[in-house]
């Protein structure tokens, strides 16, 4: 299924419907009097979360969402039936925008979450609930009123509690393969990754984290250049940044350059990402000898002068995986506290 992250919809409240004006007619029941019916209510937008989705696909081709108008009220006092009320479901993640002012609504951020984001139109009332000793035969009536429209920008931002960052090939989707059950594309060309991809990383029976990886980031990335621009909103949410790097690179970037490229674009796409935990990933270790890494990886911190937490892996043969897991599962649970 295509991944589509960002949509423009047209949101339409049932409107409300008309009240009727009515008298009583009988053969034995002289001046029977009035007995209009009130109309019903139109029916309620709503906006609900469901668990299942992790994509706005549903939203590709339809744009318009409509629920029910409430039915004219009748004679002997029937009152109209209301109309139906539309329950979209949406991702978990998912904000929603007034398209017109650009304000966000609301951040639907938890499973079962719902909001009425369009209310329908009152009934207009009959012209029983017009009379009195003074007026006993009026054929005053009240129209429904007109439901609530709204365009409304859905924008979807996935949850997730560990984001990967990288330039193309740096092994972001060999690793999410290997931790999860996960299964995105690989290939030995950039830009393997074109959508973001999810895997739950199960440390064991009560505990577990969910990973985001996003297509690989290029130099002018927050500008648009490339893939990541798109998708960088996608680890806003998260509560740990995992960095991965080359640590042989065949072609491209050397490491320094490569991870000075990833953190200025970072940096200028938002600046949520200065206070977030970010951690060094130096992947591929298979490649090189152990004296190579320990010179490499030492000097790569140097010209850094990097002193956060920083991890040697190779993804491909799992070397590490293990001991990274369980760091990052110890690191969110401290986070929760």
């Amino acid at each position: 299924m295509k991944f589509i992250d960002e949509v423009k919809v047209k949101i339409k409240a049932g409107s409300g419907g008309d009240g009727c004006v009515s008298f009583r007619r009988e053969k034995w029941v002289p001046f029977g009097g009035p007995d209009g019916g009130n109309g019903g209510n139109g029916g309620n937008v709503f906006l609900i979360t469901d668990t299942n989705l992790n994509t706005l696909a549903d939203f590709r081709f339809k744009k318009i969402f409509a629920a029910g108008n409430g039915e004219n009220g009748m004679g002997s006092q029937c009152t109209g039936k209301n109309g139906k009320d539309l329950f979209i479901n949406v991702p978990i993640g998912t904000l929603v925008f007034n398209d017109i002012t650009g304000e966000l609504i609301i951040d639907l951020n938890k499973a079962n979450q719902k909001i009425c984001i369009a209310s329908g139109g009152k009934h207009g009332l009959g012209n029983y609930c017009f009379k009195s000793s003074t007026n006993r035969a009026p054929r005053q009536m009240t129209k429904g009123n007109i439901g609530e429209e709204i365009d409304i920008r859905l924008e979807l931002s996935l949850i997730a509690d560990v984001g990967l960052l990288g330039l193309p090939n740096a092994g972001k989707s060999t690793f999410i393969r290997a931790v999860s059950a996960a299964n995105p594309k690989i290939a030995d060309y950039p830009f393997t990754t074109i959508n973001p991809c999810l895997g739950t990383v199960r440390i064991d029976n009560t505990n577990s984290f969910v990973i985001a990886d996003i297509p690989g980031l290029i130099a002018g990335a927050a500008q648009g250049a490339g893939l990541g621009n798109r998708f960088l909103k996608h680890l806003k949410r998260t509560r740990i940044l995992l960095h991965f790097v080359d640590i042989a690179p065949f072609y491209g970037y050397d490491p320094v350059e490569s991870i000075k490229i990833i953190t200025n674009e970072i940096m200028k796409f938002s600046n949520e990402f200065v206070c977030k935990e970010r951690w060094l990933i130096f992947n591929k270790i298979d490649l090189l000898s152990d004296d190579e890494l320990s010179v490499r990886i030492k000097h790569i911190l140097t010209l850094l002068k990097w002193d956060g937490n920083y991890y040697a892996i190779s993804s491909a043969k799992k070397i590490g995986l293990q001991s990274l897991c369980y760091k990052i599962m110890t690191f969110i649970n401290n986070y929760n506290k």
